[in-house]
Parts: C-alpha cells; sequence; structure tokens
C-alpha cells in the first residue's frame, strides 16, 4: 500500500475501499448531515443517521441535501438516540460510531458502559488526532499522528505504551509500515525533576521489544522530534531523525495547546477519533466545521478496514 500522505489522499483512498457504515447518534444538526451527506455522496461511507427524523427532514430540504443517501432511524429523544446508535455498532450493524447532537459526557458514558459499552476488559480508551500541518507538508511532505490531546489528563507509563500502541497502528493504516515514534518531554536529558523524560526513556528500551514495527524514541523535546536541523545544531543522534510520524505528549495540557496551535494558529487540517474501543468512534465538537466532521468519518472508516 502506497502511505497516505495527505488528508485528501485519505479521502481518495476510500472510494475505492468496501464501505463501512457510520451510524450517527442525534444526527440532527446542520453540520453533522452536511458532513454525513458528504461522505456518503463522496462513497466515503454509508451513513445511519439515528435522531428526530422530522428534524432530519426539515434540515435535509433547507440544506438542499438528498435525504436518500442516509438510512434514517427516527428518535426524538437524545440520549436513545446514542443508545441506539451505539448498539448498532456493538452488534456489528455497523463499523463507525460518531457523535452528533448528543452531549459528549453522554456519549462516552454510552461508550464506557460496563455491561453494554464499546471498550473491551483491559484497553485503554484515547484519542487519536492525525494533523495535516502546513509546516510539515513543507518540510516532509506527509501527515502526524498525536496523542493524547482530549482524553487522558496524565498518562501512567503502562498508559503511554497503549497509545503509543494505538497510534502505531493508525499509522499502519495510513500505509507507513514502520512509523517513526517521538516521545515528547521538554529536554532530550532524563531529570527526576520532569519525570516524563525519565518515563520515555524507559519506553524507548522497553520498545525494542514491543515495538518491532516501529521506530520509538525518547525523550526528545518537540524540535528535534520534527527537525533534521535541530538535530543537527544540537548534535542530537536520534533514530527518529527529526522526522516523527507520530507525536506521543506527556500530559493532556501539552497535547492540547499543540492541537489547537496546530488549527487556530497554522491553519491546519485534521481528522480524530476515539480508539481502544471496539470500532472507531468519532468524537468532534458540536460547534466543529463541516469539513473536520467529514474528515473524522474518513479517519474513523480508515481505522475501521485497517
Amino acid at each position: 500500500m502506497t502511505p497516505i500522505r495527505s488528508l485528501d489522499e485519505l479521502v481518495t483512498s476510500l472510494r475505492d475501499a468496501p464501505n463501512r457504515r457510520v451510524a450517527v447518534a442525534a444526527g440532527h444538526d446542520p453540520n453533522t448531515i452536511r458532513a454525513a451527506a458528504r461522505a456518503a455522496g463522496e462513497k466515503v461511507a454509508d451513513i445511519t443517521l439515528v435522531g428526530e427524523g422530522a428534524r432530519i427532514d426539515t434540515l435535509c430540504t433547507e440544506l438542499g441535501l438528498d435525504r436518500s443517501v442516509f438510512e434514517v432511524i427516527d428518535e426524538p429523544d437524545v440520549f436513545a438516540a446514542g443508545l441506539k446508535a451505539r448498539d448498532l455498532v456493538r452488534e456489528g450493524r455497523a463499523d463507525v460510531l460518531m457523535k452528533g447532537l448528543i452531549g459528549t459526557s453522554d456519549y462516552m458514558r454510552l461508550i464506557l458502559d460496563k455491561k453494554d459499552g464499546l471498550l473491551p476488559k483491559g484497553a485503554v480508551l484515547t484519542h487519536v488526532t492525525v494533523m495535516e500541518l502546513p509546516a510539515i507538508v513543507k518540510r516532509h511532505g506527509k501527515l502526524l499522528f498525536v496523542s493524547d490531546v482530549a482524553i487522558i489528563p496524565l498518562p501512567d507509563k503502562p498508559t503511554k505504551k497503549k497509545i503509543l500502541r494505538y497510534c502505531v497502528d493508525a499509522a499502519h493504516s495510513f500505509g507507513i509500515e514502520r512509523p517513526r515514534a517521538a516521545l515528547l518531554a521538554a529536554s532530550e536529558k532524563v531529570s527526576l525533576k520532569m519525570p516524563a523524560t525519565g518515563e520515555a526513556a524507559e519506553i524507548t528500551i522497553d520498545a525494542v521489544e514491543e515495538f518491532p514495527d516501529a521506530i520509538v524514541h525518547g525523550p526528545l523535546a518537540l524540535d528535534v522530534a520534527i527537525s533534521p536541523e535541530a538535530c543537527a545544531i544540537k548534535g542530537l543522534d536520534t533514530p527518529v531523525g527529526g522526522a516523527a510520524d507520530i507525536l506521543v505528549f506527556p500530559n493532556i495540557e501539552s497535547g492540547n495547546v499543540f492541537y489547537k496551535s496546530g488549527t487556530l494558529l497554522s491553519g491546519g487540517r485534521l481528522a480524530a477519533a476515539v480508539v481502544g474501543t471496539t470500532a472507531p468512534c468519532v468524537l468532534t465538537s458540536r460547534a466543529d466545521s463541516e469539513e473536520s466532521k467529514f474528515l473524522s468519518i474518513a479517519f474513523g472508516c480508515r481505522l475501521a478496514g485497517s
């Protein structure tokens, strides 16, 4: 498989693949319906909207969308709609779950339900984002996979290993055979005052046996993770070589700031999904753009097909 090196290539790659079905929980808001209609129209996914049927009909008319591209399950109650969408995935009648108007706390509660949820015992729920950043595209001509920026506040070493595994698997699904993963910290030197540096060094040692399908190194500061010039200036010899495909953050604060800086300040594009679950779960904000929701549908379908 030729590596996917842009989000447009991600979309194109899915047009020739078997369609995956996306079940949208409370899928009766304009941005979600537009994104879902685009995904169906571009043959990226089959879509089931679980939500208020009358509202869906009205929105399709107002937005000039073809209502026939969707399967619609009429459920006006938002939480009940989420429950039905979740169960479509749990029962194998859909491949990807997507958040619509349902609140994030309710959406996550359905996923994490111990009896009927989507998180296997022993798995870790985390958030993986694939980012198309102008500077990375210009320098390396590729995408970045980053985690965790939205769910786990302060991952410990075993959790970081699971986050790393999910990121490596996501990169593999994009055709990157042996992705380079940087375990980020504020410095390349191990310091007792910065526990993340010690954890990164230990994971690097363990990765020789545990991650033979990736190149893993840390601790690395962001500059040497993505810039060969920075490595040369600092005289740093790292197998990541300033060309990381994956960035694993030490905590949610650093990850979230990077994520938002990449979009708000750098004009980056992104797609994101919750992973660790039995099926990818698209978690976007109600305020997210149509494009971000559409690309996240595509990302979920790529993960589901890998």
